[in-house]
């Protein structure tokens, strides 16, 4: 006799017991994947930075959810944080099953319509030392995490890592959204390179994970979200949702969806692979 399909439901996504790490935890989305997670059943880890109160925001998580969650200070680009870090969650929990790469610099671009040149932005005039701080939190961040949280993963034969990439992954950013009228050429506001070497990068360092722990019965994927809207000015909203086949940006919770379903057994024979969820914009 089949199982009950409701059972079957719940068990498929039942996350709990299980403890999960969320980088960049207490920023705009992170604090969302841990909500989602929590709300499954599982241990949150919101590590962030100190300035940004990653114990606040997990209090918030587990008076609203639950199961006991955690804030953890760290820096994610020092290996010797990280491992005091994971020593401070296995202290607490005894083990780690769920890893979020979240973490990133993002700058952001002067708002359509400002009255200020941008024009360090541009390929031209980036500053290096811009080049080596976001590829060092985005991409060099994300693997020392990998490696440190996923040793003990390693141990349990078992795990889970989401890394969180971009639809800039897949499409070049269209400078057309940044642009303000008046300003000369050279003082044009752009998406920075960063970004998109960035979370093209992390896509490849999925697979490679993917394939590298696969034999741990690890499993790693990536998810590339599109814009959230959080108060863009008009102009811009105007000129993105043009290019959106939804017609608009997404809310902060539409991700939460596919980081369930990414980090419980509903995917359990998935790995190595990108989800893409834009509105559809790359597929123009």
């Amino acid at each position: 006799m089949p199982p009950d399909g409701t059972h079957r439901v719940s068990e498929l996504f039942d996350l709990t017991g299980r403890v999960a790490i969320v980088t960049g935890g207490a920023g705009l989305l992170g604090y969302y994947h841990g909500e989602i997670l929590a709300a499954a059943g599982a241990h949150v880890v919101l590590l962030d930075l100190e300035t940004a109160n990653p114990g606040l925001r997990a209090e918030q998580i587990q008076e609203a959810h639950g199961p006991e969650c955690l804030g953890v200070c760290a820096d994610i680009t020092s290996e010797s944080s990280l491992q005091q870090a994971r020593e401070e969650i296995l202290a607490k929990f005894g083990r780690i099953d769920i890893l979020i790469n979240n973490a990133a610099n993002n700058p952001k671009v002067e708002a359509v319509g400002g009255a200020t040149s941008q024009s360090w932005s541009r390929l031209e005039n980036l500053p290096l030392q811009v080049w080596h701080d976001d590829l060092n939190v985005g991409l060099t961040g994300a693997f020392l995490c990998a490696r440190t949280f996923g040793a003990p993963m390693v141990r349990q034969q078992s795990g889970v890592i989401v890394n969180v990439a971009s639809d800039l992954a897949l499409i070049a950013p269209d400078q057309r959204l940044y642009r303000v009228d008046g300003l000369p050429e050279d003082l044009q506001p752009v998406k920075l390179v960063t970004y998109s070497v960035v979370k093209t990068a992390l896509i490849g360092l999925t697979r490679y994970l993917a394939g590298y722990w696969a034999k741990d019965n690890i499993r790693v994927n990536a998810i590339s979200p599109g814009g959230v809207f959080n108060g863009q000015p008009e102009v811009f909203l105007s000129r993105l949702h043009q290019l959106i086949p939804l017609g608009r940006m997404a809310r902060k919770d539409e991700y939460q969806g596919a980081i369930l379903f990414l980090c419980s057994d509903a995917s359990s024979y998935m790995t190595g692979t990108n989800l893409v969820i834009d509105g559809g914009r790359s597929c123009l």
